[in-house]
This record gives C-alpha cells, structure tokens and sequence, in this order.
C-alpha cells in the first residue's frame, strides 16, 4: 500500500471524488503543512495555523497510478484559485500536493506541467514535502457520504461545518 496527500479545497468533496476511485483502499481528512501541532477546525479556520484541509489516500498501486491519482485531483478543483475554492477563502483551501518520496515529487511536478498547458489561467498549485498529518474531527470523515450526498450543494446550508 501507499500514501498520497492532496489539498484542493474544503476536503469534503475532495474525500468523495478519491473514495470513487477503484484501487484506493481508504482515505481519511484531516489538515497539513502548518506550524500547529494538533489543530482543531475552529483553529485551521483562523488562517493562523498555516494548515490545508487535505485528503490522505491510501491506495493499491497495482490498482491505480499515484499519476492517475493526480489526474483525479486536477479535476477536481480549480487549480487557479489562490487559497480558495468557489466560495471558500482562506489559505486552509489552498491547491497542494504533499510528496511522500522522490518519486511522487517527480511525477507530481510533471503532472502539474502537462495540467498547466491545459488550463487558461496559470496553475498555483504548490508541490511539497509530505509534513505533519492530524485527522480531523470524526464529524468531518466521510462527510458527504454519512449525508446521502454526493456534492456540498446538496447539504442544507444551515448544516454547519464545524
């Protein structure tokens, strides 16, 4: 088994999009590459921390490609979006790919370049070494799927995130 970490935005539907992905064996939310150790959401969400919301995938590589991985986080999320996605702001949505060897960087860093000569605004998706995992909150794993959802859209908006 292997490990990948990616941040593209409010990890709900991120989890969702991997969780569809035949070979990936589990995937857990939670936030990295910050200066906190153990952050709560309520913290992350005080853009203090420096920490992303990100997905951590477990997966089978005989199943999948870390790059066929990749290709599900780029479509996935508007990699143009500075420390956003849609209607969520703030540097824990940031677009990012957490490496956890030589080799994840080296196809990440590919992936991104083959992504940017597909897309009309310049990627800022930022490419890292894999840092600090914390889980988030049992109330945030799986979301969308304890919901009966598919996307954040269908969830009453007087469901809170926090």
């Amino acid at each position: 088994m292997s490990v990948a970490t990616f941040g593209a935005g409010c990890f709900w539907g991120v989890e969702a999009a991997f969780r569809k992905v035949e070979g990936v064996i589990g995937t857990e939310v939670g936030y990295s590459g910050g200066h906190t150790e153990t952050p709560t959401y309520k913290e992350v969400c005080t853009d203090s921390t420096g920490h992303a919301e990100v997905v951590r995938v477990e997966f089978d590589p005989d199943q999948v490609s870390y790059g066929e991985l990749l290709d599900v986080f780029w479509n996935n999320h508007d990699p143009s979006q500075l420390n956003r996605q849609g209607p969520d702001i703030g540097t824990q949505y940031r677009s990012v790919i957490f490496f956890h060897d030589d080799e994840q960087e080296k196809v990440a860093v590919a992936s991104r370049e083959r992504a940017q000569g597909r897309h009309p605004r310049k990627i800022v998706t930022t490419i890292e070494p894999a840092r600090a995992f914390y889980p988030a909150e049992e109330h945030h794993q799986q979301y969308l799927a304890k919901r009966d959802a598919s996307t954040c859209a269908r969830l009453d908006s007087s469901d809170p995130k926090n």
